[in-house]
């Protein structure tokens, strides 16, 4: 049966000023509605700030002129956007009156008052870890202060290879934009590009076919699905679970062989176009394929009950790195590390564009906030990924079009849901030139919530806190 929800209108775009900045912000709080990204621009106008977020009409781009540089800061307001109103100042000079103390969060300063939390008392001292890690994972710094081994303070330095993809998108035609959106993070390559790629449409006025809707969301759950396997077993190897790490780094690779024969690469790049599909299925291999899923779903399933079932296992993931409730909705936590946390938002349940008929978030069996929660978190959301792919392989889509709807604009906001949460695109073209793009990730959300989860845990299960979030060093470096 095909269902069809009511799209929402298309993109409101509201300019503000300076003084009713704040106060448009606080309007859609008041109502229900979800701040979810800051970012600055500087369009032929002059210097300005936009803020992306929803409300019962749909989504809303708002736009301030940054007279003098300055705007009034939106943290104590949104606390989610503290990463959004740094980076924006170091990038583009934006200063954010009553954000204090105004931390540089790209720029990487020499002193470390000048970026780190200042603790002081009777035996506190600091651990520095990375930027160079000892295992094979990208760069990022972490300053533990520390009394013995507890955590009571964590300030992570990440944008060590900050690589400018942003600047350089810009000025490029739209599908020229894509392979370079695509390219900020290999294992998030289909969400970026399938929320760069409705952000353009969006502004184009156009909306996909059903086929369209259900490839993108076959290519979007197979990369949830390698991508929670990994999880699960970067976990086990956080804890020094060799049995568990190995089985379920067997079932990524699996599921990445399912990715190869579908569509020609394991992460899946290049199968997203933008204003029509980049990719067909052959009927002979999708029905391979969903005999591979189909018996990689039962042998996970089985797996994951001996994991979750080993006393040892449960006595190190119990009770780790807790995010409170309340902690989790004032930092802007996303994914199913909000799940984990209690909190019920997975933008599958509003995602027109999208195939997912009927979708209701899953919550683990105890949403505790704590390390067994958000693996807890990832091995429910499988099951509904497996059901989702077997259906969708069921009947392989066509490559999918789109066709001319509302009335073309200039600006466009992408939100899709990633293995890791909610990523937000937001684009301006000028003609068909890319004029501004920000991309902010599931990722780029969750490290504030990570640092706070570490707190007054010990050192030694940093790592564990740490792969329970499994975040991506290289959405944040882009």
């Amino acid at each position: 049966m095909t269902v069809r929800p009511d799209p929402p209108a298309s993109l409101r775009v509201i300019d503000v000023d300076p003084r009713g900045f704040r106060a448009a912000v606080e309007r859609i709080a008041d109502a229900g509605g979800r701040v979810q990204a800051l970012f600055a621009a500087h369009p032929g106008t002059g210097l300005e700030v936009r803020c992306a977020a929803t409300d019962g009409d749909g989504d809303v781009l708002l736009r301030c002129p940054a007279a003098g540089a300055t705007v009034d800061s939106l943290v104590g307001l949104v606390p989610a956007l503290g990463w959004d109103e740094r980076e924006a100042r170091d990038l583009y000079g934006v200063t954010f009156a009553g954000h204090s103390p105004h931390r540089p969060l790209v720029h990487r300063p020499a002193g470390l008052a000048e970026w780190t939390t200042p603790v002081h008392g009777e035996d506190v001292h600091q651990v520095a870890v990375g930027p160079i890690h000892a295992g094979v994972i990208e760069s990022g710094h972490f300053r533990f202060h520390v009394v013995g081994e507890r955590v009571l303070k964590l300030d992570p330095q990440l944008f060590s290879k900050h690589r400018g993809l942003e600047r350089t998108a810009e000025g490029r035609a739209p599908g020229q934009a894509r392979a370079v959106i695509q390219r900020a993070c290999a294992a998030c390559a289909v969400t970026n590009t399938v929320a760069y790629a409705q952000a353009v449409e969006q502004s184009r006025g156009l909306w996909p076919d059903d086929d369209l809707r259900r490839m993108r969301t076959l290519l979007l759950e197979l990369e949830r699905m390698y991508n929670h396997l990994n999880d699960i077993g970067a976990v086990c190897a956080g804890i020094g679970f060799a049995a568990g790490t190995m089985i379920f780094a067997a079932f990524k690779e699996r599921a990445q062989r399912v990715n190869m024969g579908l569509f020609g690469h394991r992460f899946l790049f290049d199968a997203v176009g933008v204003g029509a599909g980049a990719a067909a299925l052959d009927r002979d291999e999708a029905a391979r394929a969903r005999g591979d899923v189909d018996d990689l779903r039962r042998d996970a399933l089985r797996a994951w009950r001996q994991v979750l079932f080993d006393a040892s296992v449960r006595d190190r993931l119990v009770g780790a790195g807790p995010l409170p409730t309340a902690v989790a909705a004032r930092l802007g936590t996303v994914g199913p590390q909000a799940r984990a946390s209690g909190l019920t938002h997975d933008v599958r349940e509003e995602s027109p564009r999208l195939w997912y008929p009927g979708f209701r978030a899953a919550l683990p069996p105890e949403p505790a906030g704590d390390v067994a929660a958000r693996v807890e978190a990832r091995a429910v959301e499988l099951e509904a990924t497996f059901a989702i792919v077997d259906d969708l392989l069921a009947d392989p889509p066509g490559p999918g079009a789109t066709t001319a709807r509302d009335p073309a604009g200039r600006f466009g906001v992408g939100r899709v849901e990633s293995p890791r949460g909610e990523t937000i695109c937001a684009v301006e073209l000028d003609g068909d030139t890319v004029a501004r793009v920000h991309l902010r990730t599931g990722s780029y959300a969750n490290w504030p919530s990570v640092a706070r989860a570490a707190e007054g845990g010990i050192v030694p299960d940093f790592p564990l806190i740490n792969k329970s979030f499994e975040l991506c060093y290289a959405c944040v470096d882009r």
